[in-house]
């Protein structure tokens, strides 16, 4: 699997390209804003976007995702909590006041352990609510893309609606920990560094002694 990781839009989400050398097919994970880089991108890699995933439903992550599936025709994936919970008319009313655009119905709901497959390749559904209750992490040995559930050196904030820190802790500690050691970790933001392992993350990061 080939990744290429895009810092975009105005949070500095960390969006991923990713696809199969063989076959050019692609997935775009968290496309929260630059759409025309990403989609430039992918032109000039001769690569063909099947669908655009989201690691959860907050609008920073998934703000591009019209403008992606509009030029593309590609598949929205969310994880099927929060299809349910985004849908809720008070949750999508307290997210709008980030005034990102919001994004399409989603096309294809996973659920935990599902697996997408771009080309020959295969990415795993990991289920780790707690920033968000549909948030979840794709697996794609050695490649893991944590979205807010696990940063460089922190984890994902949960004083949002929907939000737990012991769910959370609890499914990177039961989920996450558990990959091999050398697993690379692709977090969400690059707040404390863009790229990390499991190791590193088991080892030095404070909030898993929770």
């Amino acid at each position: 699997m080939l990744v290429k990781q895009l810092t975009v839009g105005m949070m500095g989400v960390c969006c991923y390209i990713v696809s199969c050398e063989q076959t050019k097919q692609a997935a775009v994970i968290d496309p929260g804003g630059d759409e025309d880089r990403i989609l430039d991108y992918c032109a000039s890699e001769g690569l063909e976007i099947k669908y655009i995933i989201n690691t959860h439903g907050h609008p920073d992550h998934d703000c591009g995702n019209g403008r992606l599936k509009e030029a593309t025709g590609a598949e929205i994936v969310l994880h099927g909590d929060d299809v349910t919970y985004f849908s809720d008319p008070r949750i999508k009313e307290y997210f709008s006041g980030l005034g990102l655009p919001p994004s399409p119905p989603a096309d294809v709901i996973i659920k935990d352990g599902d697996t997408i497959k771009i080309g020959n390749e295969e990415l795993q559904v990991i289920h780790t609510p707690g920033h968000t209750p549909g948030g979840v992490c794709f697996y794609s040995a050695p490649n893991c893309f944590t979205g807010d559930t696990l940063f460089v050196g922190a984890v994902g904030r949960t004083d949002f609606p929907g939000g737990s820190m012991r769910q959370m802790i609890d499914a990177i500690k039961e989920r996450l920990l558990t990959l091999p050691p050398d697993t690379i970790v692709w977090p969400g933001h690059g707040y404390g560094g863009l790229q990390s392992t499991i190791a590193r993350e088991a080892q030095t990061n404070p909030y898993l002694d929770m």
